[in-house]
């Protein structure tokens, strides 16, 4: 069993490939695209968990967005960060504490084409779900 503080990365093969190759890119592994790394604590386990996600920046915060490419249901690390909006991100070689919310509406509905324009396969996945797509600005605390 895990020490209440060792980070669990993401058991998703692709996800846990991500977080490999931004820590070896220094935060780069994607030309083009700016990736950060999250750190949420398990709602049901209490572990922390991280995975890798790309963001757009508005303003001060990181927007980032619960697709769960396109499936029904919502990804893990957004159901933790809703039981407990308290986080950790990594974006480059920085690691500071933030806090996550959800998007109100007015706000999604402007930041979806900025998010779009980013990573065009946003558009497939909400298409392809018929739950809503969470939108999450996480700013930085402290």
């Amino acid at each position: 069993m895990n020490a209440p503080d060792a980070v669990t990365d993401s058991p998703v093969p692709f996800v846990a490939e991500h977080i490999r190759r931004f820590e070896e890119t220094a935060g780069q592994p994607r030309p083009g695209i700016s990736d950060l790394l999250l750190t949420t604590r398990g709602r049901r386990s209490g572990q922390l968990r991280r995975t890798a996600l790309a963001y757009v920046a508005d303003g001060d915060a990181y927007v980032l967005t619960a697709s769960n490419r396109g499936a029904d249901r919502h990804p893990a690390w957004y159901l933790n960060l809703a039981a407990d909006p308290a986080v950790t991100l990594q974006v480059g070689a920085e690691t500071f504490p933030a806090t996550a919310r959800r998007a109100t509406p007015a706000e999604a509905e402007r930041l979806w084409p900025v998010v779009v324009a980013a990573m065009p396969s946003y558009a497939g996945y909400r298409e392809a779900t018929a739950r809503e797509i969470p939108l999450v600005l996480v700013t930085r605390t402290g």
